[in-house]
């Protein structure tokens, strides 16, 4: 006998459909997966035996041929388990076959016939389109954020089949809610002094503009780079299924009500590997951190102490907002539009004070080249981060907070989206003259510095872009950005060179 069981795969941050294949006929025992399984499919073999076996049901002593269509898809994970179970059974005649044409199934078989969540069930899910769909109990909050039918919720084989055959309704299972923790976001009010960071952070979050922070230690740059979440608004409907889509894949844990609304923060550690910072894997490929971060702030603490090749895997998804990784079976897009913020010392010894660095120009030059030119030409601000003073730190009174500067950012966005439709960073070079004309002082001062090769072709449109974000940070309807506004661009990209020589004058 024949059956044809809709289940899907993960393939990066996107689920495809899959239609499980069964045919349980004449020839010698033995069972047999077609359709580019890898190693954890192929085991499925061993778990769903062991799982109908369990369940009280006979396991077919005949021939069981599987095919996992279109069989030119790499399939991958164990989200194809229960469909696997299923379809045997059917074929089999353990199971009217007309009980299961109008359901899909995902999910992992334990040994016992027990059901178990897998990553990624909120774009497989996505993926079967208005199909009635069964899933773990444990995935029932993935699924239901991107259900178009109705999500089925069983925890065992067992249950399903006695279900599946009439014996008792469907089970009302209650989804088990994630650990509710308390949502702590850092306030802009704890950092004492240090206003041209302040600012530098504000306009980072008015426009989308990446940041780079360069101070020794203790100066604030953590403290600064942590607390730049909490100034952008919440996520829109749809800004909110991409991140969950995606954070969905990797099997990061979705808060309460499933969506992710708050944008996310990554902060990876600097012995991230390329594959984990950018995605990919042999096998199956995984979003990594930048792709994790869509939608909200990847933070690079120490930036220079990443390794140079690893640093250089940004560059195309710092300009394009997507990735791209092909593998000899698979090419997959992975989204991948996040702000960056960077920290890093002065100089490998962490400068401090005045004439206290130890580096010599050989360490100095070596360290500096970590952070490749074409990489530091997509920070739209750099910016110089000194400890604070004595007054300063002594001083009881708050700054800011992040809620009234969260306002002025908001205010800032919805000037940029009513005019040209997305944020000033993603303003093409086409567009600037129309969205961001300067006036002829402005103009004087930009030529300046293109004929003294202080700025490059991209460094001239993000100067634009940013001083666009700061004409808007004045919550007025100004169109012409003026020179003012330049300069404090230009200001606020200062040159590495510069600024890692800061720490050594005495």
């Amino acid at each position: 006998m024949f059956a044809s069981i809709s289940s899907a795969v993960l393939i990066g941050a996107q689920g495809y459909p899959v239609r499980v294949e069964a045919h349980v006929g004449k020839g010698l025992p033995g069972f047999s997966i077609g359709g580019l399984p890898d190693e954890s499919v192929r085991e499925a073999r061993d778990r769903t035996r062991a799982a109908i076996l369990s369940t009280g049901l006979d396991f077919p002593s005949i021939k069981v041929t599987l095919n996992l269509a279109p069989s030119d898809q790499p399939k991958s994970g164990s989200a194809m388990d229960l469909a696997i179970a299923i379809g045997i059974l059917a074929a089999s005649g353990a199971v009217p076959p007309e009980s299961v044409a109008a359901l899909s199934f995902i999910g992992e078989l334990g040994l016992d016939g027990s059901l178990r969540p897998v990553p990624g069930v909120a774009p497989m899910v996505g993926a079967l389109g208005e199909s009635d769909v069964v899933v773990p109990v444990g995935s029932a909050i993935e699924a239901r954020v991107a259900a178009l039918g109705t999500v089925r919720l069983v925890d065992s084989l067992g249950e399903l089949v006695a279900v599946l055959n009439g014996h008792i309704p469907w089970p009302d299972h209650t989804a088990p809610e994630p650990p509710c923790e308390a949502v702590f976001t850092p306030d802009l009010a704890d950092v004492q002094g240090q206003p041209h960071a302040r600012t530098a952070l504000e306009i980072a979050a008015a426009g989308g503009h990446h940041l780079l922070l360069v101070g020794p230690p203790g100066s604030g740059k953590t403290m600064l780079a942590s607390r730049l979440a909490g100034l952008l608004p919440l996520l829109d409907r749809e800004r909110a299924l991409e991140a969950t889509m995606v954070n969905s894949a990797a099997g990061v844990q979705l808060p309460p009500g499933g969506l992710i609304t708050r944008p996310p923060f990554r902060s990876p550690h600097h012995t991230t590997s390329g594959v984990a910072l950018v995605g990919g894997g042999s096998s199956t490929v995984r979003p990594g951190e930048v792709s994790m971060a869509h939608c909200g702030v990847l933070f690079m603490d120490e930036i220079a102490e990443f390794a140079p090749k690893v640093l250089d895997n940004m560059r195309q998804p710092l300009e394009d907002r997507y990735i791209t990784v092909s593998r000899a079976r698979v090419h997959v897009r992975l989204p991948a539009d996040f702000l960056l913020v960077a920290a890093m010392n002065p100089c490998p010894c962490g400068g401090g004070a005045p004439g206290a660095c130890q580096c010599n120009d050989a360490h100095l030059q070596r360290y500096v080249r970590r952070l490749s030119g074409p990489l530091l030409d997509r920070f739209d601000l750099r910016v110089n981060v000194n400890r604070p003073g004595v007054e300063e730190l002594l001083s009881h009174e708050p700054g800011e907070s992040s809620t009234v500067v969260a306002l002025r950012v908001a205010e800032a966005r919805r000037l940029a989206e009513e005019r040209q439709g997305c944020l000033n960073s993603q303003l093409s070079g086409s567009r600037l003259d129309e969205f961001a004309p300067i006036d002829d002082a402005g103009r004087a001062v930009l030529r300046h510095e293109l004929e003294h090769d202080r700025l490059s072709a991209r460094g001239y449109h993000r100067v634009r872009r940013v001083a666009r974000s700061i004409v808007d940070l004045r919550a007025s309807a100004q169109l012409q950005i003026d020179e003012e506004a330049i300069q404090v661009a230009l200001g606020l990209r200062a040159s590495l060179n510069t600024t890692m020589r800061i720490g050594r004058v005495a």
